[in-house]
């Protein structure tokens, strides 16, 4: 299958593909029906709900890092009910799409759930969390709810992906970092910082360079959110410190990112989905998929 093919499974305009090119994010309105959303929520709902059912901490009990989200990775592999969701022909075409590749595969889904007086998210771009050369991969943030101001909304710094920003934020001092505001770096001042207000339905993609950040919540419900990853087939690890889903694989340095836990995301036959890897990461946080203690 073609570009072409991908561009017309994922109802996405050439105009919509240009706008992500030069913006490096966005927003798609009604992407997914209220059926969809009703269904897949209640799934990634009792997921969280399994993946954190032993943390009784309050959030000022939680690190900075946690008090930015509740962080459950990799739900397709252990939660058959969020699978069809991460694989949705769809979403998995959009992501081809905006790549201009005519192959994808997973580089992971997570759930971010921003709790009542969750702190904001740091601004920060994604690539440098992930240890591969090329930059050529995309994400995906879908809200269950509608995300206004003081509630967890993003916003996106414009054409930041096309600046040749690289460097890594140590957001809510996960590896007890200084903190630094990307938003103060001149290069990136320069750009507008555009906020994004989300309805139910819409999902935001956002390419790997795209520098983001997230309001605080300041409202009284938690902020449900479903994101995924996915990349242009035949990337490379770039360094080896550790990282759960590609140690497990045994890829190494200059190898190609593919195995279980990178499954091919399109294209798909219809209702085929992949079968999981059968050892598990951390049930929630990211430290342990860098080489971090298990939360």
């Amino acid at each position: 299958m073609s570009v072409d093919d991908a561009l017309a499974q994922s109802g996405l305009s050439r105009q919509q593909v240009e706008q992500f090119a030069t913006d490096g994010f966005l927003r798609v309105d009604g992407f997914f029906s209220n059926e969809e959303l009703d269904r897949f929520s209640k799934a990634v709902d009792a997921a969280v709900a399994y993946r954190s059912s032993d943390d009784h901490r309050s959030l000022g009990e939680k690190n900075l890092y946690e008090q930015t989200f509740v962080q459950c990775m990799r739900l397709w592999e252990d939660q058959p009910d969020v699978r069809p969701f991460t694989f949705h022909p769809k979403l998995c075409a959009a992501a081809a799409a905006l790549l201009d590749t005519d192959c994808v595969r997973l580089w992971h889904d997570q759930a971010l759930y921003k709790e009542a007086g969750g702190r904001k998210t740091d601004a920060h771009l994604d690539y440098p969390f992930w240890p591969v050369v090329e930059t050529d991969l995309v994400s995906v943030w879908i809200p269950f709810r509608d995300v206004h101001p003081e509630g967890g909304m993003m916003s996106y710094v414009q054409g930041s992906h096309r600046i040749g920003y690289t460097e890594f934020a140590d957001i809510g001092q996960l590896h007890g970092g200084e903190a630094v505001d990307l938003l103060e770096d001149p290069k990136i001042a320069a750009l507008p910082l555009v906020p994004m207000p989300a309805s139910r339905g819409s999902a935001i993609f956002h390419h790997a360079c795209t520098i983001h950040t997230a309001d605080a919540n300041t409202t009284d419900a938690t902020r449900r959110v479903f994101t995924v990853a996915y990349m242009a087939d035949g990337l490379h690890r770039s360094r080896d410190d550790a990282y759960f889903a590609l140690d497990r694989d045994s890829i190494r340095t200059g190898d190609v990112v593919v195995g279980p836990g990178h499954p091919v995301a399109w294209p798909r036959p219809d209702q085929d989905l992949p079968e999981p890897p059968r050892e598990l990461g951390p049930r929630t946080g990211f430290a342990f998929s860098m080489g971090g203690e298990s939360e």
